[in-house]
């Protein structure tokens, strides 16, 4: 039998998708909480009814009020209390940072379980370099303010992790492409899962890949750091046929030039004679 667990907060994380990585000290833990704060109680209560433990579920995420916070800190204060995200390890782009730091300031234990982690695993995937890098997180959805977070990441000299969602993802590579220009880049996308995929490539191959094949799923961007090899050699021709598939030719221009940073009107022509 499992020995009690003391008062204080528990950080869990759960799988990503794969069901199967949960850890056996996640489950302990979980079965052992008076309580689990979390994003959804859906999502939670399913990964909980999979592993067939019933427990007390607390709403707890970024629209959360002070109250919230200050009921699930009470009850740490008194007995264990798990967070978990709804995927993933909490705080990593998710809620908790301030539970958490209000946990520490009032005194009470704060543990963390190791676990599942889309910006680790995704870095692990690329094969660029793993030595030094920085997680930024998700990139703004407006186009001025993503380039400008861009610019303000270009010097770093690390990889970078980034997550993004799929209906962005060929305007994030776009601006990617004129702000972090001949940088190699993967794609990670439904980690874990059973179409589970890591494409690396250039800016423009890759919006040439995810036009003609809009991606589903959570994103994870990689990002080689500046000077980590040759500059990204662009294969027009594949890359205009790609866009070719699914715009006219005009279009299929203007998003390779984007990408590429050549000339839209050489591109226009060729794309005629390649249509």
């Amino acid at each position: 039998m499992d020995a009690p667990l003391s008062p204080g907060l528990y950080i869990v994380a759960t799988p990503i998708g794969n069901l199967g990585d949960i850890s056996l000290r996640a489950i302990t833990t979980l079965r052992g909480v008076a309580a689990v704060a979390c994003e959804d109680t859906r999502v939670t209560g399913k990964l909980l009814h999979h592993l067939e433990i019933k427990q007390r579920l607390i709403r707890y995420d970024d629209h959360a009020s002070e109250a919230t916070r200050d009921h699930i800190l009470a009850l740490a204060g008194e007995k264990p209390v798990a967070l978990v995200s709804d995927a993933g390890t909490p705080l990593i782009s998710d809620p908790g940072f301030k539970l958490v730091r209000a946990a520490r300031e009032r005194g009470i234990a704060v543990t963390s379980l190791p676990g599942p982690s889309a910006a680790i695993m995704a870095l692990t995937l690329a094969g660029l370099p793993s030595d030094r890098f920085l997680f930024a997180g998700f990139l703004p959805s407006k186009d001025k303010a993503r380039r400008e977070a861009l610019r303000g990441l270009a010097a770093i000299n690390a990889t970078l992790v980034l997550y993004e969602t799929a209906p962005r993802l060929t305007d994030a590579l776009a601006a990617i492409g004129e702000e972090l220009p001949a940088r190699e880049i993967a794609v990670a996308r439904e980690l874990t899962k059973r179409f589970e995929e890591c494409r690396t490539g250039s800016a423009a191959e890759l919006i040439a890949h995810y036009t003609a094949a809009p991606p589903k799923g959570e994103i994870a961007l990689v990002i080689a750091p500046p000077g980590a090899g040759p500059a990204v050699e662009h294969d027009v021709d594949a890359l205009l046929l790609a866009a070719l598939a699914t715009e006219k030719a005009s279009q299929a221009a203007a998003a390779v030039s984007r990408a590429t940073g050549l000339d839209r009107k050489v591109l226009y022509a060729r794309a005629l004679e390649l249509k």
